[in-house]
C-alpha cells in the first residue's frame, strides 16, 4: 500500500473524530491564571446574585409595608395608638422608623404635665426643628442601611468585564507563546487556546450584566423610597405645626 494513502486515511480518521471542547472542558484545560480569574468571577457572580435576591425581597416588603402604614396613618385614627402599634405591626419598616422618631421627639417636647406643655408652647419653633432633625437622622440611617450592597453591585458591574478581559488576554498570550517553537501551525492548534481564554470574557459579562441591571433598579427604588419618606416627614411636620398652633390659641 502506498504510504501516502495510509497517511491521508489516518488524517481523515483524525478529522472525523471531533475533539471535546465543551465549556467544562475548556475551563478544565485553562491555565492557572485564567482559572483563578474564572473562580474570582464565579464568586463575584454568586455573591451579587445573593444580594440581588435579598434586595428584591427587602424592597418588596418595604414598599408593601409603607403603603399599608400610610393608609392606616391617613385613615384618621389615633396617631398616639399608631405610634404604639406600628413598630410591632411593621417591624423594620423605614417609614415607620421615621414616624416613630418624629413622634417620640414630639412627645418629649410636649411633656406629660399640663404645666410643662403650656411652658413649651412658646417654643414651638424649636420643637418643630427638633422633630424635623430627629426624622432626618432616622431617614438618613435607614437609607444608609438600604444602600448596603449597592456599592458591591456597582463594583461587580464595572470591573467584571475588565477582569474577564485580563483572563482572555493572558490566555491568548499563553496560547501563542506555546506555538513559538512550532514550525507550521494550523487554526486547529490555536483555536482551543483562544476558546479557553474567551470563556473568561464570557464569565465577566455574565457577572456584570445582572449586577448593572440590579444596581440601576434598586438605586431607583431607593431614590423613590427616600422621596416618599421625605414627603411623609414634611406632611407629618405640617400636622404637628397645625396642632401646635391650635394649642397656642387655646392658651
Amino acid at each position: 500500500m502506498d504510504p501516502s494513502t495510509v497517511v491521508s486515511a489516518a488524517a481523515v480518521v483524525n478529522t472525523a473524530i471531533p475533539a471535546s471542547h465543551s465549556i467544562w472542558d475548556l475551563v478544565a484545560q485553562a491555565g492557572p491564571v485564567v482559572k483563578v480569574v474564572m473562580l474570582a468571577l464565579l464568586g463575584m457572580s454568586v455573591v451579587s446574585w445573593a444580594m440581588i435576591f435579598d434586595k428584591w425581597r427587602r424592597f418588596s416588603r418595604i414598599n408593601k409595608d409603607a403603603d399599608a402604614f400610610e393608609e392606616r396613618f391617613w385613615s384618621g385614627g389615633s396617631v398616639a395608638k399608631l405610634f404604639q402599634t406600628a413598630p410591632e405591626e411593621w417591624p423594620g419598616s423605614p417609614i415607620v422608623m421615621v414616624f416613630t422618631a418624629g413622634f417620640r421627639e414630639w412627645k418629649r417636647w410636649e411633656g406629660e404635665e399640663p404645666g410643662a406643655a403650656a411652658q413649651q408652647r412658646g417654643e414651638a419653633g424649636d420643637m418643630l426643628t427638633s422633630v424635623r432633625r430627629a426624622m432626618t437622622v432616622a431617614l438618613n440611617r435607614e437609607v444608609e442601611q438600604l444602600e448596603r450592597g449597592l456599592t458591591f453591585l456597582a463594583t461587580v458591574g464595572s470591573t467584571s468585564p475588565f477582569i474577564g478581559l485580563f483572563g482572555t488576554v493572558w490566555g491568548i498570550m499563553n496560547a501563542f507563546r506555546g506555538l513559538a517553537g512550532v514550525k507550521s501551525t494550523t487554526i486547529a492548534m490555536v483555536a482551543p487556546g483562544i476558546a479557553e481564554a474567551l470563556v473568561a470574557t464570557a464569565m465577566g459579562l455574565i457577572a456584570a450584566i445582572p449586577a448593572v441591571i440590579a444596581y440601576n433598579k434598586y438605586h431607583a427604588e431607593l431614590r423613590r423610597l427616600h422621596q416618599k419618606m421625605d414627603n411623609f416627614g414634611a406632611e407629618f411636620l405640617n400636622i404637628l405645626e397645625r396642632r401646635t398652633a391650635r394649642m397656642k390659641g387655646v392658651v
